[in-house]
């Protein structure tokens, strides 16, 4: 992880920052101040005029102490030794250059700071208090400030990592966001194709069949009419149902009826009956009262985009599904189609966009399973395998 850096941008100060910072600044340096003027060391005109030159002079550098941190501390320690009243300044030009925590640094703000502080002592002695007293009060005072400056650097880069942590997981979030919307867009499109696309598929049939047929009268056209209408119909509520679902993440709960599973496989299979294709379901799987819903999901689909692609590519033919496996083995399903010979009269088969079987390896790879798919024999073979606990 990045650290930041002593020359690094510094955060900025509030108008409330300055103004306690002005405030202690000149509690300290009216300390220093009354203390040599109660000793009448600052009787003569001289040394007020130095105090008050001084202490002008070092509340005007002070301001550019996070610019020159080290020349600052230099020239208003110096200035210190005449005025009391640049103690203040001086103390916090001294806590500035403490927080960038560089150990050349440090010792210079203690000896500078020292020097200061002893110098003016000197000039402005405290004729009550022996030298070893005035000696270490400005040692404890020296050390205060370099321990203050010390811990207002550590905890600037404690703030400054936590908000870098802070922005860090706010961009992994946004990330994250960003896949589970991409993933969630892969979902709707391979659930809307699996439920369309076998719906439109009818549709397409009955009106090329009705597009081929020139002795119908006008009740077996609206039948037929009907018959498309009824198919479109069926295809809207399976959009909706599927786009209900997609939609409900507040409650939790399905906002339509529940997609369809290994237990709706004789209804999809009388319904491709019932628009003239030829199923025929061979089912050995071994408990499938336990199967898990999210395996019945799978093969439900998988069946289903065999059942489609035979009515495309080969009507008229019969299509086999079979279904073994039990918990130890998993499950495998197989949809097998003969190839249709030489072509077919009438209207041409129904367009794809070949995505039926990738989108359906990615579902089944998923589950930790397989799909595959190939030619057997003159027969188109879709076979897939499903873990039992997937």
């Amino acid at each position: 992880m990045d650290t930041p850096t002593p020359d690094g941008p510094q955060p900025p100060i509030s108008w409330w920052g300055h103004t306690w910072r002005l405030a202690v600044m000149l509690v300290i340096s009216v300390a220093g101040f009354s203390t040599a003027v109660l000793e009448g060391s600052r009787e003569t005109t001289l040394m007020l005029g130095l105090e008050l030159v001084g202490g002008l002079v070092a509340y005007a550098l002070v301001w550019w102490r996070r610019r020159f941190p080290m020349s600052v501390l230099l020239v208003v320690s110096v200035v210190g030794v005449v005025s009391g009243l640049a103690a203040g300044p001086a103390v916090l030009a001294a806590v500035s250059v403490a927080t960038r925590r560089r150990t050349a640094e440090l010792v210079t703000v203690f000896v500078v700071t020292m020097a200061s502080t002893q110098g003016y002592a000197l000039l402005a002695p405290v004729e009550s208090d022996p030298w070893w007293v005035t000696l270490g009060a400005n040692l404890v005072g020296t050390v205060a400030t370099v321990a203050a400056g010390m811990y207002i650097g550590s905890r600037r880069e404690l703030l400054w990592t936590l908000r870098q942590r802070a922005e860090r997981a706010e961009a992994e979030q946004e990330l994250r966001v960003d896949r589970a919307r991409v993933g969630e867009r892969a979902a709707i499109a391979r659930e809307m194709h699996d439920v369309l696309a076998h719906r439109i598929s009818q549709i397409s049939m009955h009106a090329g069949a009705l597009s081929i047929r020139g002795d119908l009268d006008a009740d077996a056209l609206r039948d037929g009419a009907a018959t498309i209408q009824a198919r479109a119909n069926e295809a809207l509520d399976d959009l909706r149902d599927v786009l209900g679902v997609l939609r409900d993440t507040g409650s939790g709960e399905l906002a339509a009826r529940p997609q369809p599973t290994y237990c709706d496989l004789p209804e999809l299979v009388a319904a491709a009956r019932e628009h003239g294709l030829r199923v025929h379901l061979v089912d050995h799987l071994v408990d499938a009262e336990h199967l898990p819903v999210v395996v019945g999901r799978t093969l439900y689909r998988i069946v289903q985009e065999g059942i489609t692609n035979a009515a495309k590519h080969a009507p008229g033919t019969t299509a086999t599904v079979v279904l073994t496996g039990d918990r130890d083995v998993g499950v495998t399903v197989e949809v097998r189609n003969p190839r249709p010979v030489g072509v077919r009269p009438g209207p041409p088969a129904t367009p794809g966009a070949g995505l039926g079987l990738l989108g359906l390896s990615e579902r089944a790879e998923l589950r930790g399973g397989r799909l595959t798919h190939h030619d057997d024999g003159g027969e188109f073979v879709l076979r897939g395998w499903v873990p039992w606990t997937s």
